[in-house]
């Protein structure tokens, strides 16, 4: 039986004073109040992904990737911990502002995950095949999940301590301007990743025999498909929130507690089986240390990618 979240209003009443017994949900953050099972499964599902993540992380030596992947999902964890507090008390500011930063901006950090299994992928197949190098990559798109990151949490902290709806929407837009950079990051992404592949099938891949190896095996090339899907689902998410938020705090997408389970959500659980059942470090194998790149010169990457091989007075 759906509930009227005007039923019961009382405007003399201050909302974090506000009970179920003396104010209507109108008052609270949503229209609704969040499903106690549902937030328990994603709270609990991504807390179980936490132990394969620094596991994996640790044998392989993936710190970088891993340290992005756990701060994603305990951040998941928390914010749906904080949903979960709201089913109890959904007058609870305190567990707004937490589920509100924390679900936001975990997907940050996921993505910036993302974004190293892409320049790691370079130096595997070959830095001339690529039109960016895997540190300008690394710069340019971390830059954007980090101005991304302020923006999203700044306005989320905005739009929690407003009174009023009306009062929060600078936090709301401030928020809206955060996700549709991290969208417009993970499109632009996926263009460096359709183009690095046709640069690849068009020109001359890195011919050393311990990378040829790792990419022929057919675990890193599932590995490359659930890179593929993972950029994909976060993207969609992106998109979603973007639109949640567009419509404001009244709006019909930010109060249906379904579309947000599906489309945040399981699109964000989607992209964590992908990037651990396949994950780098045993997609890469030994390659992924091998595969490193640093922040040197343009000059000393060229030499260190061509070290091995023989100056042309020895053949």
């Amino acid at each position: 039986m759906a509930i009227d979240p005007y039923a019961g209003c009382n405007i003399d009443i201050p909302s974090n004073l506000c009970t179920l017994e003396t104010c209507c949900l109108a008052q609270s953050s949503f229209n609704y109040i969040p499903n106690y099972g549902g937030n328990i499964f994603f709270a609990v599902f991504f807390g179980v992904f936490l132990l394969p993540q620094l596991g994996l992380g640790i044998y392989y030596k993936t710190w970088g990737f891993m340290a992005g992947m756990l701060f994603g999902l305990v951040l998941e964890v928390v914010g749906y911990a904080a949903r979960i507090m709201l089913h109890d008390n959904p007058f609870d500011s305190n567990g707004f502002l937490i589920y509100l930063i924390c679900l936001t901006i975990a997907p940050v950090f996921i993505s910036a995950a993302i974004y190293l299994c892409l320049t790691r992928t370079i130096v595997l197949y070959g830095q001339t095949n690529s039109r960016l190098a895997p540190r300008t990559i690394a710069i340019i798109f971390m830059a954007s999940d980090f101005l991304s990151l302020v923006l999203q949490a700044a306005g989320g902290g905005i739009a929690d301590t407003a009174n009023t709806h009306q009062a929060a929407q600078p936090g709301i837009n401030t928020m809206i301007a955060g996700l549709v950079l991290q969208a417009v990051s993970l499109a632009a992404f996926l263009i460096v990743v359709a183009d690095f592949s046709l640069r690849c099938r068009r020109g001359v891949l890195d011919q050393n025999p311990a990378k040829k190896h790792a990419r022929s095996r057919m675990l890193f090339k599932v590995f490359m498909a659930s890179l593929l899907l993972a950029t994909v689902v976060v993207l969609i998410r992106s998109i979603f929130r973007v639109a949640e938020l567009w419509g404001g705090f009244n709006g019909a997408l930010w109060n249906d507690e379904t579309d947000f389970l599906v489309l945040d959500g399981t699109m964000l659980a989607i992209a964590t089986i992908c990037l651990t059942a396949f994950h780098p470090g045993l997609a890469f194998g030994n390659q992924w240390q091998a595969a490193n790149w640093t922040f040197k010169s343009k000059k000393a990457d060229f030499s260190e990618e061509y070290k091995d091989a023989q100056p042309l007075a020895s053949l």
